[in-house]
């Protein structure tokens, strides 16, 4: 088989990694509608969906670190086209998320008993905690949508998930429209109906999204139809030892950012501000690059599993290139725009000259949050994660953290400081990244030539 070209390897991973990133933004636009709606009820429900939102998605990301175990794994199976294995890679994988979405449930109920400990405003806890109990029960049959979703996209197969997404958004409008304002003879439960209103739009999800890869004639010689012959508790072993560190290394990455936000709101209410239209503008960009990375750790799987040293250097390194000329592109208008692009979200002039400072760095920052979040899709792809997970914890908060805390804090840097915190913390894990998966990718190679 003739190796495929770098363009090719662009234009491959493209076709797969759009999909994933539109579904990407479909899932930030559920949370963005859910504020939105929320909002209209006033400023202590508000804040309740945001206390409680921000726990759940700090549990969240560790779910979804577990539950992307099935996608390397699947796309390694494809690549030696042993149908079979892929088969029980995602049989097996839907046990391990099952389980884990049953622990989840419990343990969001129990989190939301130690809401008061938090220091939080009385009446926003208690809006706050029956929320975040009935949003736990989401995480049932989301973990459940994730298996389904990871093991066809771990074939190539990415468009599914980014439709019932799409449906989603439009189930998750009505849901809250019907169950926080109490339409169509519904009781308005306010708060509390938008945690319906997810759990209903997960349900939803993972139902459609079952249906579908249960019935597609695609997926029938992969036996999804749930015929557990026995529990495999060697594959078990592989998916924990591949979902655990990459959800341990999503929580600390994610608990960094939440920790530098808490920084910030110390300076004051203008830069907390100021740092949120900053950062809700990165994400976007974002979430369009994690789509490359996932598309990315389908790729290098496929040739990880072809036994493809070449091909997994080419793959690898052709979704590297794409993620930082994507975030370069960001990055250019984030410069030429700064004093523009944060009056999309206030006029006050105070928190726009701390914004437009901010997306100064916000440039820096993409062109190395690109390069790390592809570099952790790329070593996925070949299976690496525990090593990744401790490049991460030190990356983020030995080098990350405390940086951000001296410049802000003690060189007197203010807002500024905690970014350039975050470039010499995403800097440090970009560049590990690479060099790690040049070596492996390199050791790889003179395996197969041996």
């Amino acid at each position: 088989m003739k190796p495929r070209s770098i363009r090719e390897h662009i234009r491959e991973t493209t076709v797969l990694a759009i999909p994933v990133a539109i579904g990407q933004l479909g899932h930030v636009m559920l949370g963005v509608t859910d504020s939105l709606m929320v909002g209209r009820l006033g400023e202590v429900p508000l804040a309740a969906a945001s206390l409680g939102h921000s726990l759940f998605i700090l549990t969240l990301v560790f779910a979804v670190g577990v539950c992307n175990a099935i996608t390397p794994l699947t796309a390694i199976a494809a690549g030696r086209d042993d149908h079979d294995e892929a088969g029980i890679v995602f049989r097996q994988g839907l046990l391990v998320n099952a389980a884990l979405g049953i622990l989840l449930v419990a343990f969001t109920w129990l989190l939301s008993d130690f809401l008061t400990l938090m220091g939080q405003p009385p009446d926003v806890v208690v809006l706050a905690a029956p929320y975040l109990r009935i949003m736990g029960f989401s995480f049932l049959p989301m973990t459940i949508f994730f298996s389904f979703r990871n093991f066809i996209e771990g074939l190539s197969f990415t468009k599914p998930a980014m439709v019932i997404i799409l449906l989603a958004n439009g189930v998750n409008i009505f849901g809250n429209w019907v169950l926080i304002f109490g339409n169509l003879g519904m009781p308005a439960l306010g708060l509390n109906g938008a945690g319906f209103s997810s759990l209903l739009v997960e349900l939803f999800s993972a139902v459609a999204l079952a249906v579908y890869v249960l019935r597609a004639a695609s997926f029938r010689r992969y036996d999804p139809l749930l015929h557990f012959r026995s529990v495999n508790s060697a594959m078990i072993r592989r998916i924990l030892r591949i979902g655990l560190p990459s959800g341990i290394q999503y929580l600390f990455e994610a608990g960094s950012f939440s920790f530098s936000a808490v920084m910030i709101g110390w300076i004051g209410a203008t830069s907390l501000a100021a740092h949120q239209i900053a950062i809700s503008m990165a994400s976007v960009s974002f979430m369009i690059t994690l789509g490359i990375a996932n598309a990315a750790t389908i790729r290098v799987g496929n040739a990880v599993g072809r036994g493809s040293g070449d091909e997994v250097r080419r793959a690898g390194f052709s979704a590297v290139l794409m993620g930082v000329s994507l975030m370069g592109i960001a990055a250019v208008s984030f410069v030429v725009f700064r004093n523009v692009l944060p009056t999309l979200y206030i006029d006050d002039g105070a928190v726009v000259a701390i914004a437009s400072k901010l997306l100064i760095l916000a440039a820096l920052f993409q062109l190395s949050d690109g390069t790390q979040v592809v570099g952790h899709g790329i070593l996925r792809g070949m299976t690496d994660v525990t090593v990744p997970m401790f490049i991460a914890v030190f990356a983020y908060w030995v080098i990350g953290i405390p940086t951000s805390y001296v410049l802000a804090f003690v060189a007197g840097l203010g807002p500024e400081g905690v970014w350039m915190g975050f470039v010499a913390g995403l800097t440090t894990a970009a560049i590990s990244f690479v060099i790690r998966f040049h070596r492996l990718s390199s050791r790889f190679i003179a395996a197969g030539s041996r």
